[in-house]
């Protein structure tokens, strides 16, 4: 009988995001990024395409994201690893999202961002192609702005995707400092502080601009949030208390999103 082969000494296994022996904490983040798709996915912010990526926990200049794959399918074993030129950090055959750009120059622009979400989100895209702008009702995060990205101020005639770095650059430069950038004709770009706050902003992006339109269509003169109210309600919201803000939507988001689309890993 063979006798089963050993791996070298110092040769361990690697995890999905390409890390020997992966740490309780890289394993969070993989886990909020794979249950971010689904969710994303069920909340119908993204449908066969869009993606939402991570800063890597342990190395600033790399994130993660899955491998080309519809949001509402992604498992563990499809996130990759990514330096902050787009490249794939290990060797791997699977394809990737020609879009990954959009996520490392955000990455390399603001060193507050650790999770990006790009969505052709339904709503949202009319205030990309229109002179009205998108403003805060529900969303105080849209304080001070949501800017339009076009591509064609960069570079002219394209196919309206943020296929190399130079166009990332661009639309990085666009959001600025801003928590959401519009992408005219396209969809969106949101950021935020950790996967679970860029999943919220996303879904309350697409709300918001729900209940824009609903407004613009009642007529009349709209009273916006205040940004002094929108600064008391974010202080809120980023405070963390069990079962209440962001924790409660998440966990009913996350429930949801399982029920519909199976386990993790």
């Amino acid at each position: 009988m063979a006798k089963k082969r050993r791996a070298p000494q110092g040769q361990k296994k690697r995890s999905a995001a390409g890390k020997a022996r992966p740490s309780a904490e890289l394993n969070a983040v993989i886990d909020d990024l794979v249950i971010g798709n689904r969710i994303l996915y069920v909340q119908e912010v993204v449908d066969g395409y869009g993606h939402i990526s991570a800063r890597h926990p342990h190395h600033p200049d790399r994130f993660l994201m899955s491998r080309a794959r519809a949001p509402g399918l992604v498992v563990a074993a499809d996130i990759m690893e990514f330096g902050l030129d787009g490249e794939l950090v290990h060797p791997d055959e699977r394809p990737v999202y020609s879009e990954r750009f959009i996520h490392s120059e955000v990455y390399k622009a603001r060193s507050d961002v650790n999770a990006v979400v790009h969505s052709h989100s339904p709503t949202v895209v009319p205030f990309s192609v229109t002179q009205v702008p998108l403003r805060p009702i529900r969303a105080p995060f849209l304080y001070p702005e949501v800017p339009v990205f076009d591509t064609r101020a960069s570079a002219g005639w394209t196919n309206l995707l943020i296929s190399n770095a130079a166009l990332g650059e661009a639309l990085a430069q666009t959001l600025g400092k801003n928590s959401v950038a519009l992408m005219r004709g396209h969809g969106n770009v949101v950021v935020a502080a950790s996967v679970r706050v860029a999943v919220y902003r996303a879904i309350y992006t697409e709300a918001n601009a729900k209940l824009l339109l609903q407004a613009t269509m009642l007529g009349g003169p709209i009273t916006y949030l205040a940004p002094e109210e929108a600064a008391l309600m974010e202080k809120e919201q980023s405070r963390h208390r069990p079962s209440h803000g962001s924790d409660r939507t998440w966990e009913m988001w996350k429930q949801e999103a399982l029920d519909r689309t199976g386990k993790l890993r």
